[in-house]
């Protein structure tokens, strides 16, 4: 059984200072043996954790569309930002990865479509984040898992973490898997379980971008 935490930012984002090492601390003391690395326009990060974590690690990355953040799991490259989101997921599944939507109805971080618009999305899409941590409220969450559940829909979780102490705000209880046809299978018989954040973790993004910048 795992224990994972799929959405997890490196020092490879320009808004966090995670060091792969320290990540890979935290998951074992915490009891987590499974994440995802989604680095913001990198995969860097989540190539260096992979090679040197002793638990599974796979490569993601939030790719910044002209409409919002596109999430691609199971990546082996970087897909540059700033192009369209039928560019993005073409790139995804060029490279045999999954579409997954992170914290879809979010204030500011949301994919900026109408309702009609984001249906039609749907059938393009592998995945929808369910529990995004970093939420103002559970609202976002709870439209995010209806509407994984209106189109049938495996959702996933994370805690979006920015800093080290966030990792493990959310986890997902699963059974193992090998492939990403046998993750999406797993994810459908999973728990998802966590905690919000609280609106004072945007602030150590902050800063770590004006560091970033000095």
């Amino acid at each position: 059984m795992l224990k994972a935490d799929f959405h997890i930012h490196t020092r490879y984002s320009a808004d966090s200072q995670n060091e792969p090492e320290d990540i890979i601390k935290r998951c074992q003391k915490i009891g987590l043996n499974c994440i995802a690395i989604a680095d913001h326009d990198a995969v860097d990060g989540a190539i260096r954790t992979q090679a040197i974590a002793p638990f599974k690690v796979i490569v993601a990355e939030e790719v910044l569309t002209y409409n919002g953040e596109i999430m691609g799991m199971f990546l082996k490259e970087r897909i540059a930002s700033g192009i369209s989101i039928d560019r993005a997921i073409a790139a995804i599944k060029e490279q045999g990865g999954l579409v997954c939507v992170p914290h879809p109805f979010a204030p500011l971080r949301g994919l900026r479509l109408t309702a009609e618009e984001f249906n039609q999305l749907a059938p393009k899409i592998d995945v929808i984040e369910v529990f995004n941590a970093r939420c103002p409220s559970m609202q976002p969450n709870n439209k995010a898992k209806s509407f994984s559940a209106g189109h049938n829909l495996p959702g996933t979780g994370g805690s979006d973490s920015h800093t080290i102490a966030e990792i493990g705000h959310v986890s997902v209880e699963m059974n193992d898997f090998d492939t990403p046809a046998e993750f999406l299978e797993s994810l459908r018989q999973a728990k998802i379980q966590g905690k919000l954040s609280g609106p004072f973790v945007h602030f150590h993004s902050t800063i770590a971008k004006f560091k970033r910048m000095f």
